[in-house]
């Protein structure tokens, strides 16, 4: 179960997601991305590290107000993120030691949905599943 739900999870986070009108839906995104890089922050547990990745983060989360594939990009930071600080035994949840292992497992499913524009359920049951992702602006 320590693989599969933050599988579900992430499933769960894109059909909520999914609600939200687009374009509020990507900049909704783009803003989530932003508190994602910052989660680590006040743990501070790789040091100056935390603050350059946080900017790093905002960068990226900036761009996504416009992109979905930069939110996607911004997911998947967070995810290779996660993983430094799983290796390090830094997790995000200072009370669970595989919280961020389960955030990295998490991340990288809301990433696709991303690259793929993030499409509603409607959009996918419409059988949409051929169409490219959302043109960036």
């Amino acid at each position: 179960m320590q693989y599969v739900t933050p599988i579900g999870v992430g499933i769960l986070y894109a059909l909520v997601m999914s609600l939200i009108r687009e374009p509020h839906r990507r900049r909704f995104n783009a803003i989530m991305v932003a508190g994602a890089g910052a989660a680590y922050l006040s743990g501070g547990g790789l040091g100056g590290w935390e603050l350059a990745f946080t900017a790093v983060a905002t960068y990226v989360a900036y761009r996504g107000l416009e992109s979905w594939t930069f939110v996607g990009i911004g997911w998947l930071l967070h995810t290779a993120w996660d993983i430094v600080h799983y290796l390090k035994g830094h997790p995000i949840l200072t009370f669970d030691h595989n919280s961020s292992l389960s955030c990295a497992i998490c991340d990288p499913v809301i990433a696709l949905w991303c690259f793929r524009g993030g499409p509603s359920p409607r959009e996918l049951l419409r059988g949409n599943l051929s169409r490219p992702a959302v043109s960036d602006k």
